[in-house]
């Protein structure tokens, strides 16, 4: 009886290993595709303010040809 405790203890401490493992795994696949996403959006957001500045530059072009 005391190896098959022995052995259910042994089991337990190495599910109890293994999942947090998985947990720590999967905070990581987390954590990355946080940062991924970030950059994404960081990219997406100047992309668009490069846009815009290129319309306002346009724009300002084409005022002062008016002027002149």
């Amino acid at each position: 009886m005391r190896n098959v405790e022995q052995v259910s203890s042994v089991k337990s401490e190495l599910l109890d290993i293994f999942m947090s493992m998985e947990v720590a795994e999967h905070q990581q696949r987390q954590k990355s595709a946080a940062v991924r996403n970030l950059r994404a959006r960081r990219g997406i957001e100047l992309h668009n303010e490069f846009k815009q500045l290129e319309q306002d530059l346009a724009e300002l072009d084409t005022d002062d040809d008016l002027i002149q």
